[in-house]
């Protein structure tokens, strides 16, 4: 399923990337015959297109500056910040005591980690832009996929409704890119379908308002994406739909300054009432064959080392872990970029498997960040290997590119919603089944009963702690941390947290990122957020 939904992808891009450039006669009709027309033009044609909006969460290229020149160049040209996955879990990670950044020649990275960002910051913009680019693919599918063109184009009846469907998914994808932008910051400018094409620069939605547009097209998506697990692999479902809406309202209170803790239970208990189950190994979730993980996965990003070929996404995560061996991590060797503080280590107790650390040449105590790989165990979660330890179902020859499909959404995050928002007193669930979730996860994570916890332990100190342990190095950590006030706050320290060896409170503002510069120079509708 993974290699064929992207050998379509490929063949769409490569047409699109052999159309000859504008020459000065503009009387002329396209001297390449893919038009618009023609791609639309069959049910066939609007699945390709499809392709290339869910081909934007793993393929890198420009971050959606093309023709814009406020936007930096250094975004634009670099392949390997480019991607979604890259910037997203950049933000998401390096921000947090998951991990610190060694590469000194990229020094962006690194004021992520040490709350040293600005506007100005390279890795901060290029993910913001990377969400709007996404968003424009998806823009234009909705629009190319509306009723009125599905009819001028003679396309009615079954064929019709199946390219419903696509419109349904794309209006998905648009709403994830939207939850991101809402989640990093906060108060983004604003586009849909219905902006005509060139009317004007997009005005600046609040977070508040976003929640309430988001929560909206979410529960119609409910209805009008498939069924729950009817649908290829790769592709959403009603099942995508509730979770991403369990999601948003475990962090209600953070968006919108209300808690929405007992619709984050109902939502939790719809996507559990799908049939998702664990998958029975913790240490299978991220290997190169995880696409088999359809038990529990309910969304992933597949990656693919022969048609994916990206240096971020999944590559970065079974590359840049520092001092692994190319034996271990499945690939040509480590960047050595990428170390976890000893404070995140603590969270497993030394004896949680769910801590897959290397430690071998590398010491626990984080005392230098830059330069120095050595500060820090590394992780070896995510693995360019298959299950029984083979090579990587599509490795290519060079070793470079990663197999391991990235999951933005599986069932543990669930179980671990439904227990927190019923112990900070949301409705419609019990502690015991919430109990039940916890000892599942951890019975799963250690293979038997034995980290199992009574009742008495079950607090929501002790879910932030299970979030981190079973959801390492997923993209959760900073949005968490923000949810219990412990991100910026003196509350909780790790390494260089604040620039400072041993870590310090910073500035209240650092919870939302800023709008970039390039963004508000172009844009005079926009306003930065508080602080910068």
């Amino acid at each position: 399923m993974k290699q064929n939904h992207f050998k379509v992808l490929i063949a769409v891009l490569v047409v699109i990337a052999t159309m000859p450039a504008c020459t000065k006669k503009l009387d002329l009709s396209p001297t390449n015959d893919v038009t618009a027309a023609i791609v639309y033009s069959s049910p066939l044609g609007y699945k390709q297109a499809l392709a290339k909006v869910y081909g934007a969460f793993a393929l890198t290229g420009n971050s959606g500056g093309v023709g814009n020149p406020d936007i930096p160049s250094q975004i634009l040209s670099d392949e390997g910040n480019s991607d979604f996955l890259r910037g997203f879990w950049y933000l998401q990670t390096l921000s947090t005591d998951e991990a610190g950044w060694t590469y000194s020649n990229n020094t962006d990275p690194i004021g992520i980690h040490q709350f040293a960002w600005s506007s100005i910051n390279q890795t901060v913009a290029g993910a913001y832009y990377r969400s709007f680019f996404q968003i424009t693919l998806a823009n234009d599918f909705i629009r190319q996929a509306s009723d009125a063109n599905l009819s001028s184009r003679g396309i009615t009846g079954a064929s019709a409704d199946s390219v419903r469907k696509y419109r349904a998914e794309a209006r998905y994808l648009r709403a994830f890119q939207y939850w991101v932008l809402m989640d990093l910051f906060a108060n983004p400018p604003m586009v849909t379908e219905a902006n005509a094409i060139a009317s004007g620069l997009p005005a600046q939605i609040r977070r508040k308002d976003l929640f309430t547009y988001l929560e909206s097209e979410l529960k119609a998506l409910e209805t009008d994406l498939l069924p729950a697990k009817t649908n290829e692999y790769g592709r959403v479902d009603q099942a995508a739909a509730q979770a991403l809406l369990a999601r948003m309202y475990l962090n209600a209170e953070v968006y919108t300054g209300t808690q929405r803790y007992t619709d984050a239970i109902t939502y939790c208990k719809k996507v559990i009432a799908s049939g998702y189950t664990l998958h029975p190994k913790y240490t299978e979730l991220m290997l190169a064959d995880n696409n088999l993980n359809t038990d529990e996965f309910i969304f992933a990003i597949p990656f693919d080392g022969t048609h994916t070929q990206d240096w971020g996404g999944t590559t970065t995560l079974v590359h840049g872990p520092a001092g692994v061996p190319g034996a271990i991590s499945g690939t040509n060797g480590t960047w050595q970029c990428i170390r976890v503080t000893q404070q995140f280590v603590a969270l497993f107790n030394g004896g949680d498997p769910r801590g897959q650390f290397y430690t071998t040449g590398q010491n626990l105590i984080m005392n230098q960040l830059l330069g120095v790989s050595t500060d820090g165990y590394s992780s070896t979660k995510f693995r360019n290997v298959t299950r029984t330890g083979g090579p990587a179902p599509h490795i290519d020859p060079g070793g470079n590119w990663s197999d391991v499909d990235f999951p933005l959404f599986r069932l543990a995050e669930i179980y671990l919603i439904y227990a927190e928002s019923v112990l900070r007193g949301g409705t419609g669930g019990d502690a015991t089944t919430a109990l039940g979730y916890i000892n599942a996860l951890r019975t799963r994570g250690y293979g038997n009963a034995s980290g199992n916890i009574a009742p008495g332990q079950l607090t929501t100190d002790f879910i932030l702690d299970e979030r981190a342990r079973e959801l390492f190095w997923e993209g959760f950590r900073r949005t968490d941390l923000i949810r219990y006030n412990k991100f910026t706050t003196a509350t909780y320290l790790w390494a260089w947290k604040g620039g400072v060896v041993s870590g310090t409170g910073v500035d209240s503002k650092y919870n939302i990122f800023p709008i970039p510069s390039t963004d508000l120079t172009a844009n005079p509708n926009l306003v930065q957020n508080p602080g910068y």
